[in-house]
């Protein structure tokens, strides 16, 4: 395999990037009952690579794009010790290249645009189900925080 390069996502990779999107939508829904059956779209992708405060990653292998994923900036409650995190999300990696580290590599990417920008913690959503991507986040350093919950009515 050759080499995995990080770089910033830019309008020529949207046709791969919007496949991705579908991905991370399928991967989820088996997470999550409220999903609408078709039509679902997470991100505004033209928006992430133009907005100053969106770092939109994608790792390649040669000219084939292989992964993504953003780092968002996001000021939070002032009861917090921090008043900005970053939050990562869009993470995603094509199933022929999981395993070899390029979700690490892009976190790792993003964590560092993340520090540059002063930002001292980062934050993300994994469904508490979903312990195969719970367990590459604590890989990465990531701690189990927060548990949301719902109730239908």
């Amino acid at each position: 395999m050759k080499d995995i390069l990080i770089r910033k996502a830019t309008f020529n990779d949207m046709e791969t990037l919007l496949l991705f999107e579908q991905g991370v939508v399928a991967a989820e829904r088996p997470f999550d009952p409220t999903l609408k059956p078709a039509g679902v779209k997470y991100y505004d992708i033209d928006q992430m690579i133009n907005s100053t405060e969106v770092e939109l990653l994608v790792a390649a292998s040669g000219d084939e794009v292989i992964g993504s994923g953003y780092a968002r900036i996001e000021s939070v409650k002032p009861y917090l010790l921090h008043e900005q995190h970053a939050y990562l999300g869009f993470m995603y990696v094509d199933p022929r290249y999981r395993g070899l580290g390029v979700n690490q590599k892009i976190i790792e990417a993003l964590s560092s645009w993340s520090a540059s920008r002063g930002i001292t913690e980062l934050r993300l959503d994994v469904y508490q189900t979903n312990e195969p991507a719970i367990k590459a986040y604590e890989k990465a350093g990531f701690t189990r925080h927060i548990i949301q919950m719902r109730k239908e009515i």
